[in-house]
């Protein structure tokens, strides 16, 4: 059965995952045909199956030197589902990404579903990407990796 307690520390549990880029190790958080979806005109569209979601992650650490934070998080146990806010540091490229991930989760506890909203698309040059007017600072948001 599923608590709220468990489902936010799957989730911590799973950006530490993301965080160490093995992909053996993302890949353990979702059922086998898992989907990760992303807003239209993102670089990854949908990523479909836990291989796909773990490769992914492990060559963003590779390549930009991706580090997520979990900053925020709901869950409801009866419907499985969960809300966490999330900022994404790209280390490489010195930029920051904010958003929000909707999850559903099976009975037996793994990521069957994640939908990530960013709080502006990326763009080319711009270092921040935030909801704008947003003091993340001020609410205590991590401004550092």
């Amino acid at each position: 059965m599923l608590t709220k307690a468990f489902m936010e520390q799957t989730i911590r549990d799973y950006f530490s995952a993301c965080n160490t880029g093995d992909s053996q190790a993302i890949q353990k958080f979702f059922t086998a045909d898992g989907t990760h979806y992303f807003p239209e005109g993102s670089p990854f569209g949908a990523l479909r199956g836990s291989q796909a979601i773990g490769d992914c992650w492990a060559k963003c650490v590779a390549e930009l030197g991706s580090f997520w934070t979990v900053d925020n998080f709901v869950g409801d146990p009866e419907t499985g589902k969960a809300v966490i806010e999330w900022s994404h540091f790209k280390k490489k490229v010195g930029q920051i990404l904010r958003g929000d991930e909707w999850y559903q989760f099976t009975s037996d506890g793994k990521i069957q579903e994640i939908r990530a909203y960013y709080a502006c698309p990326t763009h080319q040059g711009v270092s921040h990407h935030r909801i704008g007017g947003l003091d993340y600072e001020g609410r205590g948001y991590p401004m550092n990796p």
